[in-house]
């Protein structure tokens, strides 16, 4: 594959990208009218994928189950079954993942979830940690 160009005295390009696949961008701009060299750019770069981290609420011997289920459905958007299967694995191991966000979004979480526990007498314990 070839890129031709031509020096133009009036038109001015600025900028033009041409996007061949996913990870080559080629950027061209030309010269004005003193008919400087072309340039050709080639960037490789990628954005990366934000990291993912686990949400977790661990096991206590005070908070009642009905608020566990409470908390997967208000904090977390759970329907009913999906609360009652994440709070059955609390009680039964200890722990339970509840979802996988962005950072800011699991420490938002987080913080909701230990907020509301607080706000109603219960020790839950909330935790994030990457996947």
């Amino acid at each position: 594959m070839s890129i031709k160009m031509m020096n133009m005295s009036v038109i001015e390009w600025n900028r033009v990208d041409q996007k061949f696949d996913d990870s080559i961008t080629f950027e061209v701009t030309a010269g004005q009218e003193d008919h400087e060299k072309d340039v050709a750019v080639i960037n490789n770069s990628r954005t990366e994928l934000p990291k993912r981290y686990k949400v977790m609420l661990h096991n206590d011997d005070y908070t009642t189950m009905e608020f566990v289920v409470m908390i997967l459905q208000k904090v977390f958007h759970k329907n009913l079954q999906e609360a009652q299967e994440i709070m059955l694995s609390v009680h039964r191991r200890g722990v339970g993942v509840c979802g996988v966000f962005t950072y800011e979004v699991a420490e938002t979480k987080v913080s909701q979830v230990r907020r509301c526990a607080k706000d109603h007498g219960f020790p839950l314990k909330c935790t994030c940690e990457p996947e």
